[in-house]
């Protein structure tokens, strides 16, 4: 059976678990899915209808980007993107969920601002204060290591590196200036042809 992930070429959700598929060198058929008009065999797959759905080779169905990448790194486990140790994975996703927070909260901005002139300020506020709370904390952290959880990329900069990706999809560079170890990070993984690869197209 051929491993499928039904996604959207822009899903920071999707980019996630192909970032992963490509770390891990696991091939793939990738099936473009119109969310607005989603067919029965992904409604199907999915009671939830977003991307990105998983169906493994062994004939399993995962939905939840965070679920799937966790379920790819315990199944496919080098390279690794969380820790062995219990305490420390726990860190991990802890840190993971703060990446996907920013992702939600990304997401969340845009589809506020493409009301145009119906947009709520406030709520457009809103989003960004959350938004650079969580720059501010990744920034911190790339003060005293090299990714955001370790020396070496997890789950945690996979999560963060597709939310920042749509970010500057959706509203452009100018976070670099303000987050300078947090661009040098982003400029870095870049160079990795799992991240060049997935970047989102405008």
């Amino acid at each position: 059976m051929v491993r499928i992930l039904y996604y959207t070429q822009r899903s920071p959700y999707a980019r996630k678990v192909r970032i992963i598929l490509a770390e891990k060198q696991l091939p793939c058929e990738l099936k473009q899915t119109d969310i607005n008009n989603k067919s029965q065999e992904f409604l199907i797959l999915t009671p939830i209808g977003k991307v990105p759905v998983l169906v493994d080779e062994n004939g399993l169905v995962f939905w939840d980007s965070t679920l799937i990448v966790e379920y790819l790194d315990e199944t496919y486990p080098q390279p690794g993107f969380y820790p062995s140790d219990r305490i420390e994975r726990l860190c991990c996703r802890q840190g993971e969920e703060l990446a996907d927070s920013l992702i939600d909260n990304v997401v969340g901005l845009w589809y506020e601002t493409r009301k145009g002139n119906q947009a709520d300020f406030d709520t457009q506020a809103k989003y960004q204060s959350s938004i650079n709370r969580v720059l501010s904390v990744f920034e911190q952290k790339l003060t005293v290591s090299a990714y955001l959880f370790n020396e070496t990329p997890s789950a945690v900069d996979v999560a963060a590196i597709s939310g920042l990706g749509y970010y500057s999809l959706r509203f452009g560079n100018s976070w670099q200036q303000e987050y300078p170890k947090l661009s040098q990070w982003f400029e870095v993984l870049h160079q990795r042809q799992s991240v060049y690869s997935t970047m989102p197209k405008a």
